[in-house]
């Protein structure tokens, strides 16, 4: 009987692991170090609400995808994808030197355009790492090797997070050391990168549109020529609002609902890419190796009933004055902070069942020669809906001046609709493909 290979330990998926693995670290150790030394006043915040410049942030990183991704799609549909990545990993060190000369200057502004040069970097690294899986995984690997992209990518966010707080925390000032972190990882992804196998070129005639508002209109068409592929990216994208409205608003959260310091907001984090990282690994041992939507409508439920359990936590936490709570005080605050804790958790289990069949499909549905293009589609609504999702936070939260836990409540209520939506039309278009493809 022949032995089977793990995923992980075989060359065409390792590196490409690796490499995403890097790089999803290295957007989370700035981003969450950026949020803090904002949240908590170590730079000149040039007279804006935290609660704005957290949006601000949030929407800078992803402005790229909704500018760049068409062009960035028919980039890794037209070239050899490994050459690519490490072409932009190479970019990767340069911007976060940017981001190095920010910190140590403390100059907001460069810091902001750091992070809008990241989300450029991710725009252009999106469409070939999601290509490739289909090019290296075999069929019935689609799941496991999305699944371990997913939780891995979990893990990076886990511990850049907590990184990126550590880093901030034991600095105590000297932002030296955060610059030195982020520039480090920066360098070992383009040593990952380097490891990468020579792929096919999917579409090497492809003449390349640099108009990239008429590139991305006509990518978005191509996929809602596709109603099976469309419904699939709209389903991913609302994850990816749900998911940046409740993500951005944690350090909030934090210091204003828990009243407590940024070790917790990196504790809040832990448990949620935690729960990701269980439900992504679960989602492929229970809902099976083929490619299928078992554990959507699971999912979708928990990101809903989860929400509200959230929310209702918060609603019990005392109000407290004085000094922040720091990571030892929180255990001993009673059982309404291990509400929070659990739902955070449960919250992303949720997103683990919901995420990963869906960009499974997308993988396994989308024509070979358009792979890339559907991937930058895909991130083009995701870059919709999640600048939608920092605009509809910065209304609720900083114009309408109406409690976090009122947004959380209304996100909850808004993905129950759309998840009934999305799940009755696209049930029939997921049999009726499967149903070709065993024909």
């Amino acid at each position: 009987m022949e032995k089977k290979e793990h995923l992980l330990s075989t060359r065409r998926f390792l590196p490409m692991f690796m490499t995403q693995f890097l790089g999803a670290l290295n957007d989370n150790v700035y981003k969450q170090a950026l949020l803090l030394v904002i949240t908590y006043g170590w730079i000149n915040q040039q007279s804006a609400s935290v609660s704005t410049l957290n949006n601000l942030a949030a929407l800078l990183f992803i402005l790229p995808y909704f500018i760049f991704s068409a062009t960035a799609g028919q980039i890794a549909d037209k070239y050899e994808r490994a050459r690519l990545v490490r072409g932009i990993k190479i970019l990767e060190i340069i911007i976060m030197l940017i981001g190095s000369a920010g910190f140590l200057l403390g100059h907001l502004w460069l810091l902001l355009l750091a992070l809008f040069l990241m989300g450029t970097h991710s725009t252009f690294f999106g469409p070939i790492k999601y290509a490739i899986l289909p090019e290296i995984l075999k069929p019935n690997e689609l799941m496991s090797g999305n699944a371990l992209f997913q939780s891995g990518t979990s893990m990076a966010i886990l511990i850049g997070m907590i990184l990126g707080g550590a880093v901030i925390s034991a600095s105590d000032g000297n932002l030296l050391w955060i610059s030195l972190t982020i520039v480090t990882i920066a360098i070992l992804g383009y040593f990952s990168s380097r490891f990468i196998l020579k792929q096919n070129i999917s579409t090497p005639d492809l003449e390349i549109d640099w108009n990239f508002f008429r590139t991305s209109f006509k990518t978005l068409k191509y996929a809602k020529s596709i109603p099976l592929i469309y419904l699939v990216l709209l389903g991913n994208s609302w994850y990816w609002f749900y998911g940046a409205t409740y993500l951005t608003q944690i350090p909030q959260l934090t210091q204003q609902n828990l009243h407590a310091s940024e070790n917790v907001v990196s504790l809040l984090l832990t448990f949620f890419s935690v729960g990701i990282g269980i439900g992504s690994l679960l989602c492929r041992r229970i809902g099976g190796t083929e490619v299928n939507l078992k554990m959507v409508p699971i999912g979708a439920i928990g990101l809903t009933v989860f929400a509200l359990y959230l929310a209702a936590s918060l609603a019990f936490v005392p109000v407290r004055t004085g000094e922040l709570l720091h990571l030892a005080d929180v255990f001993q605050q009673g059982w309404s902070y291990y509400h929070v804790m659990l739902a955070v958790t449960l919250l992303g289990i949720s997103g683990g069942f919901y995420i990963v069949p869906l960009y499974a499909m997308m993988q396994a549905y989308s024509p070979r020669s358009h792979r890339a293009r559907v991937v930058a589609a895909n991130n083009i609504l995701n870059a919709v809906f999640m600048v939608s999702s920092a605009i509809f936070s910065i209304i609720i939260l900083s114009i309408l001046k109406i409690d976090i836990k009122i947004l959380f409540c209304i996100t909850a209520v808004l993905s129950a609709i759309f998840s009934v939506w999305l799940l009755v039309r696209l049930k029939p278009l997921v049999n009726a493909a499967q149903v070709s493809l065993e024909d």
